[in-house]
């Protein structure tokens, strides 16, 4: 779901209500791509988010506040330089496009009064967060854009700023009852992509529920509707702007199996058959939308060496390991020529020199067999020559029994290691992970353990509503501790069947754990397991003292012989993280 300009029209009312006439108090870029404004007002602090990243671009105002680096990017350096201290004086969208204009007055250098614009644009792959003085000249961006990049406009030092004009769009604060049933009701288009192609600020979520709204096909043709349909249509267009004049806005955020699908300042009657959760504010929903989103990006970019690391080894053990299967294959032939040897041997003083082959009675079944010679070596030495090569793959064949366990064990623990990554929460969690791979002998860098650089990640620890602790291992090093040391005898333990994923302990006081319990806890661990996007999957449990540590084996790895099994949705809920 991308954010269009109706999010941003109930988004930037509220911004205004709280931002305008406040003064900024810091000014931090925690990301590359990513700012927080700390600003107050009458004894209020606000903290505002904005993030340009091109995969998830939001901004919102936050309770939640995230660790600075050391040395503060260039970019904050020159915020800082204009506009600490500034006063917020408006915030305004411009028009219905995806820009928000932060208009910031400040003292400059000689203490007299300037002012600054900072313009937020929330627009996927080009979002950016641009500051420019009062006669918009860009004083500096988050993203610097050149020609080559963009033969539109160049977003750098001391070029003007503008937003691009969109061809054949029309604002829909300006559109009169002519412009609607003469320009965009003559268009030969499918209804929603007239929408789309005329309407600016209109996202593909609002363009289906506006024909929805009129009871239209979103994909009819424009020109096939009748006078009632295009009367409706036009009605409920004017419904629409006319919420948005008086900010009547119901921030949703639509779950679809209880994942998160939309988020939007009004209710969308078209997805009502889906959970809708209604919040107090834009910002409330977008933060509860895009924070998780948010996180899991991040430690996405922050992981992606790490995953492409693991993978390599990966691919590199799974080669090996057809190599090795294909090697075994050709020792199958080893049985033939030990009993080539033997027919030989039995019958060398029967068999002339000089012939290629020779046909023997086989006494093990009484059928006859074929035997190739080398015409130039008696029988006796061609039955060492088979002799020689059938201990060789036998040879061969017990050193592949052993490598061929080595090797599957490395794909097996590569394997829970890259399925840690996809819960992994913060660097300390990449930390252990390193480690591992490091300790293991996947890696020859031991990563950074200067004292205090990282502190201990540990497990996730959930509480039910009804009182239950459940501790959820995010990588190998975890699911060793929940399980051998959280973890006591009746104690029950849940882990996806046959696919890598998380230990999950459920403390159990010693008492009966009531059935929703056992759902609840399989369900998490499908959720933390490489099956998360399955609508189902199977997990077994049993309780911690029918779980046995092999000796050598990786972290985790466990083995057990009693257990029960249960098909889940994998999914996360009815929990309280502590």
């Amino acid at each position: 779901m991308s954010i269009d300009g109706i999010c941003l029209h109930a988004l930037t009312y509220e911004l205004n209500q709280k931002l305008s006439e406040s003064h900024i108090k810091k000014i931090a870029q925690p990301e590359k791509e990513e700012l927080i404004l700390t600003a107050s007002k009458e004894r209020e602090t606000f903290r505002l988010l904005i993030s340009s990243l091109a995969s998830l671009p939001v901004i919102y105002l936050t309770s939640e506040n995230k660790t600075s680096p050391m040395t503060a990017p260039n970019f904050c350096m020159i915020l800082r330089k204009y506009l600490n201290s500034g006063k917020i004086t408006s915030v305004k969208q411009v028009g219905l496009e995806r820009v928000l204009d932060f208009e910031i007055e400040h003292l400059n250098e000689l203490g007299d009064p300037a002012k600054k614009h900072l313009y937020v644009e929330i627009m996927g792959k080009h979002s950016n967060i641009i500051l420019c003085d009062e006669e918009n000249t860009i004083l500096d961006s988050i993203k610097h854009v050149n020609a080559f990049v963009s033969s539109v406009r160049e977003v750098l030092p001391n070029r003007p700023y503008f937003v691009p004009a969109q061809k054949d769009h029309m604002d829909a604060f300006s559109v009169t009852k002519e412009d609607f049933y003469n320009i965009l009701l003559k268009k030969p288009l499918p209804m929603k992509k007239m929408i789309l192609s005329s309407l600016i600020g209109f996202g593909p979520v609002m363009a289906e529920e506006l024909c929805y709204r009129a009871n239209i096909d979103s994909d009819v043709s424009v020109l096939s509707l009748s006078d009632w349909q295009k009367d409706k249509l036009y009605e409920e267009f004017c419904n629409l702007i006319n919420d948005m004049t008086n900010h009547s806005y119901t921030p949703t955020v639509i779950l679809k199996n209880n994942k998160l699908f939309e988020v939007y300042p009004f209710a969308l009657t078209h997805y009502k058959e889906l959970e809708n959760k209604t919040f107090s504010s834009m910002s409330e929903a977008l933060e509860f939308f895009y924070a998780t989103k948010n996180l899991k990006n991040n430690m996405e970019q922050r992981s992606y060496d790490l995953r492409k690391q693991i993978q390599t080894i990966l691919d590199r053990n799974r080669k090996k390991l057809l190599i090795q299967e294909k090697q075994l294959k050709d020792t199958l032939s080893m049985d033939k020529y030990k009993l080539y040897g033997e027919l030989l041997t039995a019958n060398a003083y029967q068999i002339s020199s000089g012939i290629k082959k020779v046909s023997l009675l086989n006494y093990y079944d009484n059928t006859n067999v074929e035997i190739p010679l080398d015409e130039t070596l008696s029988a006796m030495e061609n039955a060492n020559k088979y002799y020689t090569k059938y201990n060789k793959l036998k040879r061969t064949k017990e050193a592949l029994d052993t490598y061929m366990e080595e090797t599957k064990k490395a794909i097996s623990h590569l394997e829970m290691i890259l399925s840690s990554l996809s819960t992994a929460e913060s660097e300390e969690d990449l930390t252990q992970i390193r480690q591992e791979l490091f300790e293991y002998g996947f890696t020859k860098k031991r990563p950074a353990t200067k004292k205090g650089q990282h502190k201990k990640s540990a497990p996730l620890h959930f509480v039910t509503s009804d009182g239950y602790h459940i501790y959820v291992g995010k990588n190998n090093y975890q699911n060793e501790e929940v399980t051998f040391k959280i973890a006591t005898g009746n104690d029950w333990w849940f882990h996806s069947k046959t696919i890598p994923g998380s230990h999950v302990i459920v403390k159990a006081n010693n008492e009966e754990l009531p059935d929703h319990i056992f759902e609840l806890a399989a369900s998490l661990a499908g959720y933390y397991s490489t099956g998360r996007d399955q609508d189902k999957i199977e997990i077994d449990y049993t309780q911690k003292k029918h779980l046995k540590k092999v000796a050598g084996a990786a972290p985790g790895y466990v083995i057990y012989h009693t257990n029960y099994s249960i098909i889940v949705s994998p999914e996360k809920r009815d929990v309280t993280l502590c």
